[in-house]
């Protein structure tokens, strides 16, 4: 068990571990595909969403409004129709509507109180905008993959955020709900890591399979903020 008070800064995720990304995704994709009469369940469509996605974010950077752009039009092509240019645009003007876990917002109060609170996010600058709204909290930096001009799990993102904290390694903690994303590159850097496993009961997440050992493991951002009382 790690303990918090040796960290100054906690580092976040954002979709999937402050923000159910899930959830928003789902809302979308699932009625877009009936609309073209193909009936999937909750798991492939995360399941192809993730695949999609990885394999946008790993070639020459786009922006994030374009990669989920191209995700539908990637569903599109796997299962034979041609979206509208609204199709093609709902995944991206959906986000202003995807709102926090129940237990974000507190969690993150109680956070704010001890700790530097950074966003290590893959998403354009006036996407995460819509987001910060919904959290409540002002952030001591936002680092977003446009910035960046790369995606998580790329070394990119993590060592500009290092660079805009300026504390020791040891001192920084980051918390995420993808190990695919987040978890390794964060460790392989040196960085002490939480797994927020939120997906543990459902068993699948839009995220791509990935194995390693986390610092810690929590079910939610609730469990976090009552160890950071400890």
């Amino acid at each position: 068990m790690i303990k918090l008070n040796q960290y100054k800064a906690l580092t976040f995720d954002c979709y999937g571990t402050l923000i159910d990304w899930e959830n928003g995704i789902l809302r979308v994709l699932k009625p877009l595909m009936l609309a073209h009469k193909t009936n999937l369940d909750d798991e492939q469509i995360l399941n192809i969403f993730a695949e999609f996605e990885a394999e946008l974010e790993i070639g020459e950077y786009i922006k994030y409004r374009e990669v989920l752009q191209r995700v539908v039009q990637k569903f599109g092509g796997q299962f034979g129709f041609e979206p509208t240019a609204d199709e093609l645009n709902s995944l991206a003007n959906s986000i202003q509507d995807w709102l926090p876990f129940p237990d974000t917002v507190e969690a993150l109060r109680i956070l704010k109180q001890k700790f530097k609170l950074v966003i290590i996010s893959n998403v354009d600058d006036d996407l995460f905008a819509f987001s910060a709204k919904h959290l409540e909290v002002e952030f001591d930096e936002i680092i977003t993959a446009e910035q960046a001009k790369s995606y998580k799990p790329s070394f990119n993102n993590f060592r500009l955020a290092i660079e805009r904290i300026d504390l020791p390694l040891e001192q920084i903690l980051h918390v995420a709900a993808s190990v695919y994303h987040d978890i390794v590159t964060a460790k392989s850097l040196g960085l002490s890591t939480v797994w927020v496993n939120r997906r543990a009961e459902q068993g699948v997440s839009a995220s791509l399979p990935a194995v390693t050992q986390p610092d810690l493991e929590v079910c939610d951002l609730k469990t976090l903020a009552a160890l950071s009382s400890q």
